[in-house]
C-alpha cells in the first residue's frame, strides 16, 4: 500500500508539472482579437473605489477598450472612459506571462465633466485566463485580470 501512495504522489506531481508547462508558453497579450478584462480597486487619483475595464487587441502591440470606476468618496462618484494602450511584451521579449503597457483613458467624470488618466501598467498571468494587474499614473489601481 505504501508503494501505491508514493507512485500516486509522483504521478500527481508529473501531471501538475505538465499542466504548468503547457500554460507557460501562452502570451499574456496575444495581439489582434485578444480580450482582457480587469477588475480591481482604485487606490488614488480621482478617488478610492472599484474599477472595471475591458481591452481588445487591434494588432500585435495596440489595444483599445472601455471601462468605469465607481468611487466611495464624496467629491466624485464615477468615471466612465475609453482607453488605449501599447503592449511592449513581444517587442521587449519579456516572459510570456508578463505584459507591460503604457496607456491613456479619457472620459466623463461626474465632478469635473472630463477625466483624463495616463498610466503605466503591468499584468502577470498565473494561468491562461487568470492574473493580476497594476496601473500607476495620475490614477492608480490594482486587482485581477482575466483573459478570454
Amino acid at each position: 500500500m505504501n508503494f501505491n501512495f508514493y507512485a500516486m504522489k509522483k504521478l500527481s506531481l508529473l501531471m501538475l508539472l505538465g499542466l504548468f508547462s503547457t500554460s507557460i508558453y501562452t502570451q499574456s497579450f496575444e495581439g489582434k482579437g485578444d480580450v482582457k478584462a480587469n477588475i480591481g480597486y482604485d487606490l488614488y487619483g480621482y478617488g478610492n473605489g472599484i474599477k472595471a475595464s475591458l481591452d481588445l487587441g487591434l494588432c500585435d502591440i495596440f489595444s483599445i477598450g472601455a471601462g468605469g470606476s465607481y468611487y466611495f468618496d464624496e467629491e466624485s462618484d464615477y468615471f466612465v472612459f475609453a482607453r488605449t494602450a501599447v503592449h511592449f511584451g513581444l517587442m521587449l521579449d519579456l516572459p510570456s506571462k508578463f505584459d507591460f503597457y503604457p496607456g491613456i483613458e479619457i472620459g466623463y467624470q461626474e465632478s469635473n465633466d472630463v477625466g483624463f488618466t495616463a498610466f503605466i501598467g503591468a499584468r502577470y498571468f498565473f494561468t491562461d485566463n487568470l492574473g493580476v494587474y497594476a496601473e500607476l499614473g495620475n490614477n492608480g489601481s490594482l486587482g485581477l485580470s482575466f483573459g478570454f
